[in-house]
């Protein structure tokens, strides 16, 4: 099961958290990181349900990249209740080269494990993430 580029697995845990967050709404967030040595991608921090966007922002580290799955929910100009899903791709500038290399040859197969992904963002610094672009996509 591992990806032909990189050579990164799934682990399955991935899948269930994020079935969990789509399904259940049991969670706000959830970051997936590589695991180097053991060739897969695995959780890496869940948030609660009833935390925000600037804790989800904040459990991003500022040096490594990461995978990551927002829950925003929005209200509509028509007054209605809406959810989008975020896949957000990690790679701040000041990452290592190897690190953004793997990151960025496993994201697609990656996001194809991840069966209900709305809205998919590239981020390499916090302002190319904010909760104003978040807003935006989402509509």
């Amino acid at each position: 099961m591992a990806n032909a580029a990189s050579g990164m697995a799934v682990h399955d845990d991935c899948k269930m958290r994020f079935l969990e967050l789509k399904a259940k709404r049991k969670f706000r967030f959830i970051i997936f990181k590589i695991e180097e040595k053991q060739k897969q991608v695995v959780v890496d921090k869940v948030g609660g349900p009833i935390q925000s966007y600037d804790d989800f922002a904040a459990s991003l580290p500022a040096n490594e990249c990461r995978y990551a799955v927002y829950d925003f929910d929005f209200i509509t100009k028509e007054n209605c209740q809406k959810s989008r899903i975020f896949f957000i791709a990690w790679s701040p500038d000041t990452s290592r080269v190897r690190n953004k290399m793997i990151y960025a040859s496993s994201k697609e197969r990656f996001k194809r494990e991840l069966d209900g992904i709305q809205v998919e963002l590239q981020a390499t610094d916090p302002t190319e993430m904010g909760l104003d672009v978040i807003q935006s996509r989402a509509s």
